[in-house]
């Protein structure tokens, strides 16, 4: 394992091949993690070590990137963060010019409220969609309202705050939402916590069936050459599911809690988080002794097989999501508190770096 100073702020370990792996598919790999804060982008640096740049936000959890319109967004705490790469304003950025290739400046903040937002996924026409969790429903996001729902699980009979069933994973296809995952099918102000880790539910939102409902807390579901691939938290499994019949096959154990994943070629980069001692939810799984670090662990789908991973030491225990940034391998993001942000200014045809005004005396 290559190693960082261990006392140092997000200081990690890592199986040497991660640095090349990540330069030969070049792209750089976004997590959040709400635990600390942050949002992270991990980059390769001369295929033998891992730079990282962290970002704060307050609670990020979902991530959404549109990789052909260079669109990212971050569900946080009580707002959905927008922003839009430049390649113009990196080139000329003033803390260090021509040093990244993808610089996403923040362009909107949609004023959520705090309904604890999942996973966030772009439409085709730029439409944002987000699991909302507290109201057991999927939504849009716009500048209007707070959000607008668009669909809930049969079993939810009202719209209300109580985070009845958990809702929390969204997949799109064809630009809408296509499948969902909760807890349980339950409908009553957090129902989902009294059997947790056997009454999981994948949902097609089209016809409102139940696919499956006995999965031991689902999370990040994708479709992969039509069939689903999602993660048991509970049981550290990744999962194949077949959408037609339900028929579910196990991919490979990690032995952790896993959360968060994305794809690039054959590869899963999957999420993996130390649970808490204290928590009352999740202190009593099975996993929880083995649950032990945050990081990221890395599959070969073709062979299905464990092949990297990274691990950290201090700072990061959870990791919500992780979102695969093609074709960057030095991204930076600048989130709103930093005044740089105020200085980067975009047109249709133009970019221009304002000038920071001097302090007055």
């Amino acid at each position: 394992m290559e190693t960082n100073n261990n006392t140092a702020p997000f200081s990690c370990v890592y199986t040497p091949n991660v640095p090349e792996l990540l330069a030969k598919l070049n792209c750089s790999l976004a997590i959040t993690t709400y635990q600390a804060g942050k949002l992270i982008f991990i980059s390769p640096k001369e295929e033998e070590f891992l730079i990282q740049l962290p970002r704060t936000f307050l609670k990020p959890m979902g991530i959404a990137y549109n990789s052909k319109k260079g669109k990212l967004g971050i569900a946080c705490k009580d707002t959905v963060e927008l922003f839009q790469n430049s390649q113009a304003l990196a080139d000329y950025y003033p803390n260090s010019p021509k040093k990244y290739d993808a610089l996403f400046m923040p362009r909107a903040t949609l004023y959520s409220g705090g309904i604890d937002v999942h996973d966030l996924r772009f439409g085709n026409q730029d439409e944002i969609y987000g699991v909302n969790t507290l109201f057991s429903c999927l939504v849009k996001f716009d500048s209007n309202h707070s959000f607008t729902p668009i669909w809930q699980p049969k079993f939810i009979s009202k719209l209300v705050s109580e985070d009845r069933c958990h809702l929390n994973g969204m997949v799109l296809e064809n630009g809408k939402p296509k499948y969902v995952t909760c807890f349980s099918q339950t409908d009553t102000k957090q129902g989902w916590r009294e059997n947790i880790t056997k009454t999981g539910a994948l949902i097609n939102v089209d016809t409102n069936e139940i696919i499956c409902d006995d999965l031991a807390m689902p999370h990040s579901p994708m479709l992969i050459d039509n069939n689903i691939f999602l993660l048991q938290s509970a049981t550290g499994e990744l999962l194949e599911i077949d959408p037609k019949t339900g028929k579910k096959t196990s991919i490979i154990n990690l032995q952790g809690f896993v959360r968060g994943m994305s794809q690039i070629g054959d590869y899963l980069f999957i999420g993996l988080s130390k649970l808490r001692k204290n928590s009352s939810t999740f202190a009593h799984l099975e996993i929880a002794d083995k649950a032990k670090d945050a990081g990221i662990a890395i599959v070969h789908l073709p062979t299905k097989s464990f092949c990297g991973e990274i691990k950290y030491r201090t700072t990061v225990d959870e990791i919500y999501d992780i979102e695969v940034i093609p074709d960057f391998l030095r991204p930076n993001i600048v989130n709103n508190q930093m005044p740089i942000s105020k200085l980067g200014i975009t047109t249709p045809n133009q970019t221009f770096w304002g000038i920071a005004p001097k302090a007055k005396l």
